[in-house]
């Protein structure tokens, strides 16, 4: 039995958003070492605060100073903390509602162990030696001895020099590891041959395959060789800069739809300045030469396709 292909994968996508009058003031205010909610028409505070009032929908502007200060209100004990977490030792979520707050915040508690968190202990802020306006300005919460006033004070959201925007990390680490058919796919792949499978039931020929036909459920086996060239049936012309690829904007990616196949699957289009690209544009495989799959496609030369020939593959 041949050895089961694993490679660690990450999918990574970092993203600016921009911030309004509620969200700035509250991350500006964690800057500065100073929490701040949102009163409803209720006169309940919200922490974090929200732009409208998860009961009526109304917009919600009047900001609330609320202590640094709190109670947990419930907690889980996390044995093994994962890289970019709060903290790089064994530490408890918590959700923690601040004095002069009627909602909870969720955060990491440093504690010794499980035995030193309780529902109801009390509980304060950490802040980070460094503030730049993000919720890491909370380096994390720590066990407190003292009692809280549980009253809040109007305030007028006004820091100098406030943030206005952030970058959100989105990052997923993970091991992947395919099966039997997509295993087939790249040790095909890695020959310079591309093949697919065909459904018993349907007849269609998958690629890459998927061990199983998505319309009629059944497994599929048969192996069979598609390609190399091949139609784009549909494209985008992409504008931004990735910053771990390095190709010049702008260059076209498109569906292609290989010759036996009927899915297309996704290629980068070479060779060809990126205004010349249509539908229906016969393309072919360019292959490096450590490569294991195709580096992009480029035009063969021949005549465009039919549309009629690819339609059913848009």
């Amino acid at each position: 039995m041949p050895e089961a292909l694993s490679a660690p994968l990450v999918v990574e996508f970092p993203f600016t958003r921009s911030l309004g009058p509620v969200q700035s003031a509250f991350l500006t205010g964690l800057r500065e070492r100073t929490v701040l909610g949102v009163r409803t028409a209720e006169g309940k505070v919200l922490v974090p605060p929200v732009e409208y009032d998860p009961v009526t929908a109304e917009e919600l502007r009047e900001l609330t100073e609320v202590a640094t200060t709190g109670t947990v209100t419930t907690w889980a004990w996390n044995p093994a903390p994962r890289p970019a977490q709060p903290l790089a030792t064994p530490f408890a979520w918590v959700l923690v509602r601040l004095d002069g707050a009627d909602t909870a915040l969720l955060h990491a508690l440093d504690a010794p162990g499980p035995e030193a968190v309780r529902t109801g202990m009390r509980v304060r802020i950490r802040w980070a030696p460094e503030r730049t306006g993000a919720i890491t300005d909370i380096a994390c919460f720590e066990p407190y001895d003292g009692d809280g006033t549980g009253r809040s004070a109007p305030h007028d959201g006004e820091f100098t020099d406030p943030v206005t925007g952030i970058v959100t990390p989105a990052r997923l680490d993970y091991r992947y590891t395919p099966g039997r058919a997509q295993s087939a796919y790249l040790d095909a792949l890695s020959g310079q041959r591309i093949v697919g499978e065909r459904c018993p039931s349907c007849h269609k020929v998958y690629v890459p395959p998927r061990g199983a036909c998505p319309t009629c459920g059944v497994a599929t086996t048969e192996q069979v060789e598609v390609g190399p060239r091949g139609t784009v049936t549909t494209f985008c012309i992409v504008n931004i800069k990735a910053k771990t690829l390095d190709i010049e904007v702008p260059y076209v990616y498109a569906h292609i739809a290989l010759d036996g196949a009927d899915l297309a699957l996704h290629a980068r289009i070479g060779g060809i300045p990126y205004d010349q690209v249509r539908m229906g544009l016969r393309v072919e495989p360019v292959w490096t030469e450590s490569g294991r799959h195709p580096d992009h496609y480029r035009p063969t030369g021949e005549p465009d396709a039919d549309y009629d020939a690819y339609k059913e593959l848009l």
